[in-house]
């Protein structure tokens, strides 16, 4: 049954590839955008655009007047920011805002769209699950705790005020369209620079961005009411995603080196990147990430969704080839 879907983060990365997906089952879009945001990833699609911002709450009501579901896919996403005050005001008093704005127009079902961040690695080395829930305290740095809170918030509101909410974690999206890009769309490209002769080593969950943009789609029909589906790919070491890039660009395998001996270099790169306002490619809080393999489970969204995710090689070949073709590389 065709839905009219008020979006968040539409022009973003992920979002962007949700609308593709919405438009190919026969929804309909209405995506909240800020006026001064490109809108060329959606370029050809029949998107209807309300002007607004989540820190906007009236904006937010507006945009879901009339819609009969939701899907809150934007965020401040990066690793290091010099303000972590604003990142909350967009990663959890927006998510409130867009929630309220859903429980006042009676929406038949809401998708919020969390991470993987809001879950504990395992230290045993296993994938973590939907059951690997972190507490606040336990995220590290200040996007991971914005996204905990949120979820935590929406997890409230569905038991509190009977918000008809479906959670998907994404774990690593790459892929097509990442023009800011995001953090690992940002190694990615570098490594195709040839910029990244070397690495400390860490563990990802790649996914393709277009397969989580269907796992948040079918979650508009599928999934359960306050719970948490890991919508991932396959686990990757990241010294082999940059000896992949390396080999299929004619270079030889960055070379690995320890972490603690960075943490004054990262240090100065922030302290640098307070100055300049260029983001830091090497962050206090990112090697305290790389500490922990982050590999994630996605048999839930599998069993429950119908959830499949490509191989992480053709993600990473998108990846590439649209950077080429915007000649960002």
């Amino acid at each position: 049954m065709a839905e009219t879907v008020m979006l968040t983060g539409a022009t973003g990365f992920l979002g962007s590839a949700i609308a593709r997906a919405l438009v190919a089952q026969g929804h309909a879009v209405v995506a909240l955008v800020r006026a001064e945001t490109p809108r060329g990833v959606l370029a050809g699609l029949p998107v209807a655009y309300v002007p607004g911002d989540l820190t906007e709450p009236a904006s937010i009501a507006k945009a879901m007047k009339g819609c009969t579901a939701a899907i809150h896919c934007a965020a401040d996403y990066r690793i290091w920011v010099p303000d972590p005050a604003r990142m909350r005001a967009v990663n959890v008093a927006g998510t409130e805002a867009v929630m309220r704005a859903a429980l006042a127009e009676g929406v038949g079902r809401v998708v919020h769209v969390s991470s993987v961040a809001t879950l504990k690695p395992r230290e045993d080395g296993k994938p973590a699950t939907e059951a690997d829930a972190a507490a606040v305290a336990e995220a590290i740095g200040p996007y991971k705790q914005s996204k905990t809170e949120a979820e935590r918030l929406v997890e409230h509101l569905v038991a509190r005020d009977g918000l008809p909410a479906v959670i998907v974690n994404p774990s690593t999206p790459i892929g097509p369209r990442d023009r800011r890009p995001t953090p690992t769309g940002r190694l990615i490209l570098e490594a195709a620079k040839g910029r990244m002769p070397a690495y400390v080593e860490t563990g990802l969950n790649l996914v393709h961005v277009d397969d989580v943009a269907a796992g948040c789609v079918a979650a508009l029909t599928a999934g359960a009411i306050g719970e948490r589906h890991i919508l991932g790919g396959q686990d990757v070491p990241l010294g082999d995603l940059l000896a992949h890039i390396a080999a299929g660009l004619g270079r030889g395998r960055p070379v690995r080196l320890p972490r603690a001996p960075l943490y004054p270099l990262a240090l100065g790169a922030e302290l640098w990147a307070r100055v300049s306002g260029a983001e830091p490619m090497l962050t206090i809080d990112g090697l305290k990430m790389a500490s922990h393999w982050m590999y994630f489970s996605a048999a839930k969204a599998e069993r429950v969704l119908g959830y499949q995710a490509r191989p992480w090689q053709q993600a990473v070949a998108d990846a590439i080839a649209w950077f080429r073709q915007e000649r960002m590389l």
